[in-house]
């Protein structure tokens, strides 16, 4: 999930995702100082366009409620001298715990008492650097950062200690919210140096501590918000209110690119409540983050504008877009699939060693269009001035994006707009997406009001920007001794690119980086080709992205081919895996398919072979199970990140029935192991969800699926017992939030496989 439509539409980048640029800590720790009274006030480098110097005055620096800190030695920590500590969260929280996470490496780091740290909500801004919260990267990208922020905020307190008691720096210590000198049994808290402290110039490259000095980083502590959240007390985008506001739904051509012939808005405006109805202008392609347009209907409550969009008479003029049905487009990608397509790697000679192989596998996998469905759909509230600036409340996971998008809808300076984010009840990419904060400041312009656009759950599914259906063809072909000689597979889905660039047909080479290019199999003839799939709705990432089906198809076909050797599943998917190896060279340069730094996060088959392995053991493999019941194994790297995942299954009455989930993650350096947990935890809920119910299905243009009676969710009561493990690394953190979707669907038609004797090519999983 990564956000990148800026430099599409520019045409500076044709990659997926863009390249990600660390920084070293000099560079980090650039800064301007600006001196004003006792207040002391840094600039940091992180991840900004520009690499000049920032220099930010106080009041900059002390926007997001850092009260009355008098030492502010970065953007993102401040102390006041009650010995309050501040540490502003720049990245969005939706159920990922990053607002506890963040804070609890930079308390590590600063000597911090956990329960004298205050979370603040940074708003979207772009001193910053990225706020994007996506891609599995909060942590795997800026880990170092946060550091390097507590680190420096320390050595500052313990100088300060030292100048007031007149000893060197090297005698004193700093230990749970105090400065120790132990020669002269001496101790100050860190509120009585906060002065002191501010008058200090900032130092360059402060000591961070050793991993076995960590007293927060890597231990489960608690959720900064969860008794807000239990106790009803956390504000949500959609709890966000200001005085005299007014609501707003829009009732949108149920066709994407539609537009309106004619309207007839008397009804509506008879229902009580309703005060106005407003049209929108219809979108112009691509559709990026713009307002799909159509008829607002702007009201004292939600529930009036909800039934005044009911109310609304509208005949639609479909567009282009008429033509697209879901059943029609997957034979259109069938055939693509099945058809040579445009290499994208390529290794011996395939062709040969197909036509030479004792026996081949063949098989074709569907996966449908998917819905990210987030408890709380989108949502903003928006207030346009009479000054001409606005003013946005919204639970978003790209406060900038959000920004910028608004102050080019309404044609103003970026700086006119600001973006306050809420929490968020779930966000899976959706809400990185813009176009609901668009249209709330739309509205809002119109009436010369505050309003609180919603959308329901019928919106939220049918105007989604959707996980791509795709198609895979492959082929494999098998030695005397059933071990594979060959491997070719053709990939076929719309890309995410055709959401911000017109004409765009192929894969970008992002895309086929999440689990095509990266093969890891130890297979002396590889051929991979991709399809081209012309887009007929917005198309946008949803939790883990192509990985989904991608690692559906290679791991499944993997099972079959075990299957058909008479082999194994898990000894064959080690085998395919081949020896512990080095595969930096799949990537290309010195980055990664996620941005990583390849010479301290290389891309290791072993790491893959190792989660496999610890899976099986934990499960169990190889025990004697009843008639009827198997357990499937998959595994896969994504996101800086290696998954594994063991389904044991039972068949009855033709139906499945998930007795159990073994799940094990190298996820490299990790920060609150109960976060981790809970992560995958939710990964495979939201695993089984699409892998048995996922399906968003298309006709005359139009979605066909409202709401969760016809688009369902995993129920209570086919959630199994999950049980994770965590692999004990000292590598650089890897990703952890999307990691561990796609391991789960395939896992489980492999169990399902070696039950019935049947394969399972498409999903959602039907065995009758």
């Amino acid at each position: 999930m990564f956000l990148f439509e800026k430099e599409l539409s520019q045409g500076k980048i044709d990659t997926f995702p863009p390249t990600l640029v660390n920084l070293s800590r000099r560079d980090f720790i650039k800064f301007g100082v600006l001196a004003a009274g006792s207040t002391f006030v840094l600039g940091l480098f992180s991840g900004c366009e520009s690499k000049e110097k920032v220099v930010l005055s106080q009041k900059v620096a002390a926007q997001g409620n850092m009260g009355d800190a008098q030492f502010q030695p970065n953007l993102l920590i401040g102390l006041n001298d009650k010995g309050d500590v501040f540490i502003v969260c720049t990245r969005s929280e939706m159920g990922q715990g990053i607002r506890t996470g963040m804070p609890q490496v930079i308390a590590d780091e600063m000597a911090a008492d956990w329960l004298r740290v205050h979370v603040v909500q940074a708003d979207g801004d772009p001193k910053y650097g990225n706020q994007n919260t996506d891609g599995s990267r909060s942590v795997r990208n800026h880990f170092e950062e946060w550091r390097l922020a507590g680190a420096t905020a320390k050595a500052m307190l313990l100088t300060a200690a030292a100048q007031n008691w007149g000893v060197p720096t090297s005698e004193c210590q700093a230990e749970n919210h105090r400065i120790i000198h132990a020669a002269s049994q001496r101790e100050i808290g860190f509120g009585k140096l906060a002065t002191i402290a501010a008058t200090l110039d900032v130092p360059e490259d402060p000591p961070l501590k050793s991993r076995d000095q960590w007293q927060y980083i890597g231990k489960p502590l608690r959720g900064v918000d969860n008794r807000d959240i239990t106790t009803g007390k956390a504000v949500f985008g959609i709890d966000a209110t200001v005085p005299g506001m007014k609501y707003a739904a829009i009732r949108r051509c149920p066709v994407i690119g539609g537009t309106i012939k004619n309207f007839d808005d008397s009804a509506a405006l008879q229902v009580p409540g309703v005060l106005q109805v407003v049209q929108l202008t219809a979108m112009t392609a691509p559709p990026a983050y713009k307002a799909l347009g159509g008829l607002a209907v702007v009201a004292e409550n939600t529930w009036a504008a909800f039934k005044g969009c009911e109310a609304l008479t509208v005949e639609w003029d479909w567009g282009e877009n008429e033509i697209y049905n879901s059943d029609n487009y997957r034979t259109i990608m069938g055939e693509s699939a099945t058809s040579p397509g445009r290499e994208v790697r390529s290794a011996g000679d395939t062709e040969s060693a197909l036509a030479g192989s004792a026996k081949t596998v063949e098989a074709t996998y569907y996966l449908p269009m998917l819905a990210h469905s987030p408890m709380e759909p989108p949502n903003a509230l928006a207030w346009v001035k009479d000054d001409g600036s606005c003013e946005i409340w919204a639970p978003t996971q790209a406060p900038q994006s959000a920004r910028g998008s608004v102050a080019g809808a309404l044609g103003i300076e970026v700086d006119k707009v600001t973006v306050h984010v809420t929490l968020l009840g779930g966000g899976f990419g959706r809400k990185s997406k813009a176009d609901f904060v668009v249209e709330a400041a739309l509205v809002s312009r119109a009436v010369g009001a505050p309003v609180k656009l919603t959308w329901s759950r019928e919106d939220e599914i049918r105007f989604d920007y959707f996980h791509a259906p795709s198609v895979q063809y492959l082929k494999a072909g098998l030695n005397d001794d059933g071990s594979a000689n060959s491997w070719l597979h053709r990939t076929v889905f719309p890309s995410i690119g055709s959401t911000f660039s017109n004409g765009v047909t192929h894969a970008s080479s992002g895309e086929l980086g999440l689990g095509i290019t990266t093969l890891p199999y130890d297979i002396p003839n590889i051929r991979l080709e991709n399809g081209a799939a012309k887009a007929h709705v917005r198309i946008g990432w949803l939790r883990s992205v192509c990985n989904i089906y991608h690692a559906f198809a290679v791991n499944a076909f993997a099972g079959e081919m075990a299957y058909a050797a008479g082999q194994d599943q898990k000894d064959y998917l080690l085998k395919l895996i081949g020896e512990p190896r080095n595969l930096n060279h799949l990537l290309g340069g010195e980055r990664g398919a996620y941005g990583e730094d390849l010479n301290k996060q290389p891309y290791e088959s072993g790491r893959l072979s190792k989660v496999i392995e610890v899976a099986a053991e934990k499960a169990g493999w190889g025990k004697q199970l009843p008639e009827g019941q198997a357990m499937g194994i998959a595994a896969h790297f994504s996101f800086v990140a290696y998954v594994a995942n063991v389904i044991e299954i039972a068949i009855v009455d033709n139906k499945v029935e998930i007795k159990k989930v073994h799940t094990v993650i190298d996820c490299g350096t990790y920060v609150n192991e109960d976060r981790v947990k809970a992560q995958m935890e939710g990964a495979v809920v939201f695993g089984l969800s699409l892998a048995l119910h996922g399906n968003i299905t298309a006709k005359a243009g139009a979605i066909e699926q409202s709401n969760f009676h016809d688009a369902p969710l995993l129920r209570l009561s086919e959630m199994p017992p999950v049980e994770v493990h965590l692999i004990d690394s000292n590598l650089p953190p890897g990703g952890v939030g999307e990691p561990g979707v796609p391991p789960v669907a395939p896992a489980l038609t492999n169990a399902i496989l070696l039950a019935t004797g049947k394969p399972i090519r498409e999903l959602p999983i039907r065995l009758g």
